[in-house]
């Protein structure tokens, strides 16, 4: 629900309410599920196993309350601004410290403004959260194009670069004339498309999803043609780690986003596609289901896949793969950014980025550490970590 205006430029504030009757509709989609037999195997090498995704139905049908985590995004200040010609929907949290810094989150697939709102808190009230009033951030989370309550694009051509270029207009709109920008997932993507652009303002970036694989590299891994010469251990070993990840989801959406109707028809439709991410997440959220209590709660997963179900955003949120596979944009290769960035990784990310590759990539690498634990969606999972890792990065940028 948006207050509507003339002007295109005007910033409106947001609020959401699903109807109740979506809800129990919803509950009846999940409870009409036709389920596939069990895989015939006893890991996930057949993709997400039958018992996590009836235990997420169960779960989600019975015991998962949406207006708890409606009321949690309504007591956030939420807008939209139109930019581009298109809706962009955003979070925007002012520090009360004098001197914070402004910053710019960008979320990935298939993540939302849930995977960055761990941070809110932590980046903008730092006293409260272990920190001084010297590592205060106003922060500003967009919804991507196609995502939650951003508008879906009608017409072709929004890719990373014109994701970026729009996350360089916000930043401008809003005021700020001096600021940082972070990501992971696509949203490494675009901040680095930023780093390239270099809109007026952007003084350094954030990646826990570093783009930094040598053109040469990249296309002997994409290829399956034999890896260059010369490299070392470390190298090797991330090279093997992009490879282990099938990328199933990706090549589907990157070819025919629009074959995937089953995406906004199905609810577990819907979850089990969004689960499969990469092996490593998926573990983790099948232990979660389990009742091991590790990083992601329940509700996480589910506050995620519920906003893409009540958004019905499961085809355009895909369509970024078509665009970026259009456009010719490498995931993990290099962009070429000049400006300061920093970089963070996780041992359960896709691959983690040798720093070896990060100093040429990113000549002006300001910042690069190995976390102990953590995986791709790390503001999800590890916010502590994000927190305490942002806090450094810029330091010496304010």
């Amino acid at each position: 629900m948006t207050q509507p205006s003339t002007d295109n430029n005007a910033i409106r504030p947001f609020q959401v309410h699903i109807p109740e009757k979506e809800i129990i509709e919803l509950r009846r989609r999940i409870n009409a599920t036709r389920w596939p037999e069990k895989e015939t195997v006893e890991d996930q090498s057949q993709g997400v196993q039958l018992a996590t995704i009836q235990e997420l139905a169960r779960y989600w049908a019975n015991d998962y309350d949406w207006r708890k985590v409606e009321a949690k995004i309504n007591a956030m200040p939420h807008f939209i601004t139109e930019i581009d010609s298109l809706d962009i929907h955003f979070i925007h949290v002012r520090s009360k410290h004098e001197n914070a810094m402004p910053i710019v989150i960008a979320h990935g697939w298939p993540g939302s403004i849930f995977e960055q709102m761990k941070l809110i808190e932590p980046l903008t009230n730092p006293t409260a959260f272990g920190g001084s009033a010297a590592d205060a951030f106003h922060v500003v989370i967009p919804s991507m194009p196609g995502y939650g309550f951003s508008g879906k694009p009608s017409t072709t051509g929004w890719d990373p670069k014109r994701i970026a270029s729009a996350y360089g207009e916000l930043m401008t709109r809003l005021g700020y004339t001096k600021y940082v920008a972070h990501g992971g997932d696509w949203g490494a993507i675009v901040v680095d498309f930023m780093g390239v652009q270099e809109p007026k303002g952007l003084i350094g970036l954030h990646t826990n999803m570093a783009g930094v694989i040598p053109s040469d590299v990249d296309a002997a891994i994409w290829s399956g043609n034999p890896l260059p010469s010369g490299l070392s251990d470390e190298e090797k070993k991330a090279c093997a780690q992009v490879l282990e990840n099938k990328f199933a989801y990706a090549s589907m959406m990157g070819t025919r986003p629009q074959t995937l109707t089953g995406l906004v028809d199905s609810p577990i439709g819907l979850a089990t596609f969004m689960l499969d991410h990469d092996w490593k997440s998926l573990a983790l959220i099948a232990r979660s289901f389990a009742g091991v209590k590790e990083g992601l709660t329940r509700d996480d997963v589910l506050d995620n896949i519920s906003l893409f179900w009540f958004t019905n955003s499961g085809i355009s949120a895909s369509r970024i793969y078509w665009e970026n596979g259009k456009a010719g944009i490498s995931f993990f290769g290099i962009k070429g950014v000049n400006l300061p960035v920093a970089v963070s990784v996780y041992p359960d990310e896709l691959y983690e980025a040798p720093k070896s590759w990060a100093e040429k990539a990113y000549p002006n690498l300001i910042h690069y550490n190995k976390l102990p634990k953590g995986g791709h969606f790390a503001a999800w999972e590890q916010p502590e970590f994000v927190t305490s890792e942002l806090r450094a990065a810029f330091k010496t940028l304010r």
